[in-house]
């Protein structure tokens, strides 16, 4: 039974070690750096804590980070929309295949080309103004990425179109495994469709939402970079600074590697309180009889 036990383990040590391997050195580096400042000619080799108290002091890597946490607010909207347009998918409505296809195709676009394409279509004299325009709306047609009270609210836009098509492939995948009968079961006792997905669906989903919610979480503080350099480079007015933008900013552009060092293991700390919460979450599920 123990040998059992340790079996799976003893399959994927290797794997491990090698993964383990590939991480370990850029991980312990990144440590070394933010206690030091490397290159530098007039300053002393280690500056013990000084580098995470510039950071943690400094106004603009409190403006990232609370822009991180408006990100936090796409969460919500995609797992709201990824159910219920799975469960529209699920019945399978006449063109479902073409419908599903559709939403998922933004998640294997890139995500350069989709911030270049949407920064061009979110300009001020670009496609969506000059189409708002020419029919009348005038008053529609905003500064989108040019406005400070726009801009993020744009990038966050964008962040959704892209990444709901994940959400609804794995509560597609999920419900698929559900047995039929809950859902035959609801319709007898005369459940209506919003019934049934508050109280099948959405419970059926549970495994798929938390760890949807969670890579979501993660994502939009460690991924989304890409966005932001494309479409604002952090602007208007540091409006759509991000953590990884504040660590590309000091490290490449301020050239400050050990500031940037030190605001990338607070990112890396952040990261993995989530990771942590998300194996918390999926052993509560399994638990409480969801997996």
């Amino acid at each position: 039974m123990r040998i059992n036990r340790w079996l799976p383990w003893l399959y994927a040590a290797p794997m491990i070690v090698f993964v383990a391997a590939i991480f370990a050195y850029p991980i312990v580096t990144l440590f070394r750096y933010s206690l030091e400042v490397p290159g530098a000619a007039n300053e002393p080799p280690s500056t013990g804590l000084a580098n995470f108290e510039y950071v943690f002091t400094d106004p603009l890597f409190h403006t990232a980070l609370l822009n991180n946490l408006e990100l936090f607010l796409c969460v919500p909207v995609m797992i709201a929309l990824s159910v219920i347009l799975s469960a529209i998918l699920f019945d399978r409505p006449k063109g479902w295949k073409i419908y599903r296809t559709l939403l998922f195709v933004p998640y294997i676009l890139s995500i350069p080309t989709v911030g270049f394409v949407f920064g061009y279509i979110f300009q001020y004299q670009g496609v969506l103004n000059t189409g708002l325009k020419l029919i009348g709306l005038k008053f529609l047609a905003l500064d989108w990425l040019g406005s400070p009270t726009w801009a993020m609210r744009t990038i966050m836009l964008v962040i959704i179109w892209k990444e709901l098509g994940f959400g609804i492939i794995l509560c597609l995948a999920r419900l698929v495994s559900v047995s039929e009968e809950y859902f035959e079961s609801a319709r007898v006792d005369g459940a209506r469709w919003w019934q049934i997905l508050w109280h099948v669906t959405i419970p059926q989903l549970a495994p798929a939402l938390a760890f949807y919610g969670i890579i979501e979480l993660i994502n939009m503080l460690s991924w989304v970079f890409a966005y932001v350099y494309v479409m604002t480079l952090g602007g208007p007015m540091n409006s759509t600074v991000v953590t990884e933008y504040y660590i590309y900013q000091q490290v490449f552009t301020n050239d400050i590697v050990g500031v940037g060092s030190a605001a990338g293991v607070v990112l890396l700390g952040i990261v993995a309180v989530l990771i942590a919460m998300r194996v918390r979450l999926q052993r509560r599920l399994a638990l409480s009889g969801y997996e």
